[in-house]
């Protein structure tokens, strides 16, 4: 059977800090995150999306938190979801100490643009009390004045000098509990200056393309951007900006760490494009398998091949697999053939073997856990 390996990736060294009760960097798991969409004063739209976000995998939401009614909003929704919840706060530190009395796990807040240093260090100091950490976001759409100036547009030096102001504050603060991200949405920006960036700070980094796109173009944008970082072994957090239901962006996090060994979360299927060959329908099996088995987060290798050409080898290191034969197909479980199933049942019965598959690994790690 096919155990996942260990990536050969090298991840680079980091600070680890805490948001919540999920640690960030250091060797921690790289963390997948999203951010409602909703308004945060309707808290019930709000406390439903982040619900649907974390029982999609999210290990962290950001809330956007642009008035004091939407902080007032925010301590409700605290109060009603169990996540960590990063607010993402501009310009008023008074939103920001509100934010850290109701309970925030994150303030994403930028020193630079609070203004004056008393009002900085109060927001320091509120994060230091209550050991909140802070992330710097720097955004090439929001680049300061004077280095727009400077550089003519954004760039990779622009976004790492931007970075640097509010480091810099930070530092003579003497406040160390920070992240960092410095997006664009062009991918070549955003990768050079994350790489400008690693070796110059040793606090964890939150990696993302901004405005990315779509839900299509997004995804292609993002897994090129981010996997070309990770396999640098740069990155201890991902966003993943869409255009879309934001579930999708946690879905479309985890294939991207998925498809690097970096995170092993939810049914990994191996599955044929489908040709000629095929003796069942691999699109539609594949859509409709999908589907009904959003709700799995288990770690699990499913394989579905429409031919006896290639399915039987990718079965056998599958946990489940199934390969096209005529007149029926055959089941593979545990990496060897079992049984037979015709196309008519092929779905349902496949999705029942999953489950059940599931099932039968949580009661193992349930075990092994009442064991240590």
């Amino acid at each position: 059977m096919n155990k996942q390996h260990e990536s050969p990736i090298k991840r680079r060294k980091s600070r680890k800090i805490w948001v919540g009760d999920v640690p960030v960097g250091g060797d921690a798991p790289i963390s997948v995150q999203s951010m409602t969409n909703t308004e945060t004063t309707d808290v019930a739209a709000t406390v439903a999306q982040i619900q649907a976000l974390e029982k999609a995998g999210a290990d962290l939401v950001r809330v956007s938190v642009p008035t004091m009614e939407a902080a007032e909003a925010f301590g409700k929704i605290r109060s009603q979801v169990n996540i960590p919840l990063i607010s993402d706060i501009h310009f008023d530190y008074r939103i920001a100490l509100r934010v850290a009395e109701l309970g925030v796990d994150c303030l994403r807040i930028n020193p630079g643009n609070i203004g004056r240093e008393d009002r900085v260090r109060a927001v320091v100091d509120a994060a230091r009390d209550k050991n909140i950490p802070i992330r710097i976001g720097v955004n090439a759409g929001s680049l300061e004045k004077d280095l727009q100036k400077k550089y003519g547009e954004p760039t990779p030096e622009a976004l790492v000098e931007s970075a640097m102001r509010h480091i810099d504050i930070l530092d003579r603060l003497d406040y160390p509990n920070f992240k960092l991200s410095l997006k664009a949405s062009d991918v070549f920006m955003t990768v050079a200056a994350y790489r400008l960036i690693a070796d110059q700070i040793e606090q964890p980094l939150h990696l993302g393309i901004t405005e990315a796109g779509g839900l299509r173009s997004g995804t292609v944008k993002s897994s090129v951007g981010l996997g070309m970082l990770l396999m640098d072994g740069i990155g201890d957090t991902i966003r993943v900006s869409l255009a879309a239901d934001p579930v999708e962006e946690i879905k479309v996090g985890f294939d991207i760490l998925k498809s690097l060994r970096l995170r092993n979360k939810g049914i990994n299927f191996i599955a044929c494009p489908s040709c000629s060959r095929q003796n069942f329908d691999v699109i539609n099996t594949m859509n409709q398998l999908e589907g009904r088995l959003d709700d799995v987060l288990t770690p699990l290798d499913v394989a579905v091949i429409g031919c006896v050409v290639n399915g039987p080898g990718e079965a056998k290191e599958a946990d489940l697999g199934i390969t096209g034969g005529s007149p029926n197909n055959l089941v593979y479980v545990g990496g060897a053939p079992d049984h037979k199933v015709d196309n008519e049942a092929l779905v349902d019965h496949f999705e029942k073997l999953i489950r059940e598959k599931v099932k039968e690994k949580a009661e193992q790690d349930q075990a092994i856990i009442a064991k240590d």
